[in-house]
């Protein structure tokens, strides 16, 4: 992607009529942020799904039906893989990997050193890794605001996720399960700047988002078939996984790949850490959770990273 860093004009050729001074409402970060925040409510969903079922068939059952669900109803998805150059079918193929590796790698992750430890570092490398990436392949170099927001985001998401943890006696750490996280963190990175750059490219969102999830779902569904699906046929497990199928992937993906069109995929990852601010959120009101005093500090501190990498710089009119 190319790098978007403080310019006074677009980086696009110029032309003779002036440019317009404000982002649209739907461009930027506030699509990226409207998916984390979908994004934020998967663990309440998930904790209403019946007992016994398993943690990696509810991820991968959304991913199943929400990604058939984006190709099957995404114009242009079809005719996607002709109009690209070979390279960017091979890009398509990587992406699509990658989407089926995040729950594969993710889930198994929670399962071995629990839902804060796995989700800090999984949520908290992809940020870092999209950041590594970006620069190793030319797309972007991290900017001074991207790296000061990034400081600031991960270890305030450290702070709330771990701080229940914190307050107590620490359980010991699985060293497979962290590999696995952040394993995670590199999926939802590659996937990331894979799809920012093929729609930086030209080529529509909607359809680069269910070309890869559309594939993404195939290559989960046997393992989803392998796995006890007897959840599914309950009217619980139906909802909950229609749910996710829904709003966790279906639209939330669709608003991340439009939001992708104005936001360099470093700086998107970094602002999807406002995910486990909305989990944690839903856990104190509708579950009945209660964080200690070094989660809400965590929470003002990942606030702070947030409105680094959304709020324009300055009055001058040099924006991001």
């Amino acid at each position: 992607m190319p790098n978007r860093t403080s310019s006074p004009t677009p980086a696009r050729p110029a032309d003779a009529g002036p440019r317009p001074s404000r982002t649209p409402p739907l461009g930027g970060p506030a699509p990226i942020l409207a998916s984390a925040v979908l994004w934020g409510t998967t663990g309440t969903a998930g904790s209403l799904a019946p007992a016994g079922a398993p943690a990696a068939a509810i991820g991968c059952a959304g991913l199943a039906l929400g990604g058939v669900l984006m190709y099957l109803t995404t114009r242009g998805a079809r005719s996607l893989p002709a109009a690209c150059t070979r390279a960017e079918r091979w890009l398509l193929v990587l992406g699509a990997l990658a989407v089926a590796g995040y729950p594969v790698t993710f889930y198994p992750a929670v399962a071995r050193t629990g839902v804060a430890v796995a989700t800090v570092i999984a949520l908290g490398s992809a940020p870092v890794f999209a950041g590594l990436l970006s620069w190793i392949t030319g797309q972007a170099r991290p900017t001074a605001r991207w790296t000061a927001a990034t400081t600031a985001a991960v270890p305030g998401c450290a702070l709330l996720v771990l701080g229940p943890e914190l307050s107590g006696d620490a359980t010991p750490m699985d060293l497979t399960g962290v590999v696995l996280a952040a394993a995670a963190g590199l999926s939802y990175a590659v996937y990331s700047l894979i799809g920012g750059g093929l729609i930086t490219r030209g080529h529509p969102s909607g359809a680069v988002m269910g070309v890869l999830f559309g594939a993404a779902g195939l290559l989960v569904l046997p393992l989803v078939l392998s796995l006890d699906t007897r959840w599914l046929a309950t009217s619980r497990g139906a909802a909950v996984a229609g749910y996710l199928a829904l709003f966790t992937v279906y639209l939330a993906y669709r608003l991340f790949g439009h939001g992708l069109r104005r936001t360099p995929a470093s700086v998107a990852t970094s602002l999807t850490l406002a995910e486990p601010a909305v989990a944690a959120v839903l856990g104190v009101t509708v579950l009945g959770e209660r964080l200690p005093v070094a989660s809400w500090s965590g929470l003002a501190v990942l606030a702070v990273g947030l409105v680094l990498l959304t709020v324009p710089v300055g009055a001058g009119g040099r924006r991001r």
